[in-house]
């Protein structure tokens, strides 16, 4: 299987590298900014997600893309249209100009950022952003149906928590995910044969999780690893409190820029 990985100089990109290599899969890496020490099963290409020519060079020949790329965080509006949603859409406009069957979008838990964390939330529930950066990913969970339903590419969202390989915080105690259960997923989104459009939760085994994921689970998902073993260390150390961050499940990207008359 040979897999393109955009977004691979970032963070969550250079932790998965090393499962890719483990499973013995091909992977062809691309950013906007060189990836170094590549291994034997890895080539690198630079890219642009608004360079529409050399998107059609480096999605040739792949069998699935896994898209990390874009902006990962808030920001300006300029900033994340030209990344998230006009990037978005001409990497999935390569890859059916392109023939690739699959994709895995790095979508993320800031689709849903303002549904209280006293609630449970599954994947059928109207989104609720938190950010534009949150907006952005809600066009490319639509996109995607789009392109899986008028096009017949295989789309797989992966609303991603926080990957890490340990959570760092109260909040990421519900939301952690380890890369290699990350891997698990993705992998799910790039094999299994009954997979049309789905949208999954990227969640590790966590007790104090927000989220119904059971339709990960009836893919085949099964977490390795759990937050549970960190929380006394994290439970005891003192954090700020913020009456909007710690009541909603977007945390702070809910706070930022707050101003809403309703009562919290």
């Amino acid at each position: 299987m040979h897999i393109l990985l955009t977004g691979a100089a970032g963070g969550v990109g250079q932790m998965l590298r090393p499962y890719f290599t483990a499973a013995g899969l091909q992977v062809r890496l691309s950013d906007i900014q060189a990836v170094g020490d590549l291994k034997s099963n890895e080539t690198f290409m630079l890219a642009d997600l608004n360079d529409e020519q050399t998107l059609k060079k480096i999605v040739h020949g792949v069998d699935g893309i896994v898209h990390l790329g874009g902006h990962s965080v808030e920001g300006p509006w300029e900033t994340i249209l030209k990344s998230n949603i006009e990037g978005c859409y001409h990497l999935y406009e390569a890859a059916r100009l392109g023939a690739v069957p699959r994709i895995v979008f790095a979508s993320t838990n800031h689709t849903m950022g303002f549904y209280p964390r006293s609630e449970t939330v599954g994947t059928s529930k109207m989104m609720r952003p938190d950010s534009r950066y949150g907006v952005s990913k809600v066009f490319g969970e639509a996109l995607g149906a789009l392109y899986s339903d008028k096009f017949g590419l295989r789309i797989t969202n992966i609303r991603i928590g926080n990957v890490g390989f340990e959570p760092i915080d109260r909040r990421r105690l519900s939301i952690w995910l380890h890369p290699e259960d990350l891997f698990q997923l993705i992998m799910i989104g790039m094999k299994h044969p009954e997979i049309r459009y789905e949208t999954i939760y990227g969640m590790s085994n966590n007790v104090r999780g927000w989220w119904d994921n059971q339709r990960a689970q009836e893919l085949g998902y099964v977490p390795k690893h759990a937050s549970e073993e960190f929380a006394a260390k994290i439970m005891a150390v003192q954090e700020t409190a913020d009456a909007i961050a710690d009541r909603y499940q977007g945390g702070t990207f809910c706070a930022m820029e707050y101003s809403s008359h309703r009562a919290p």
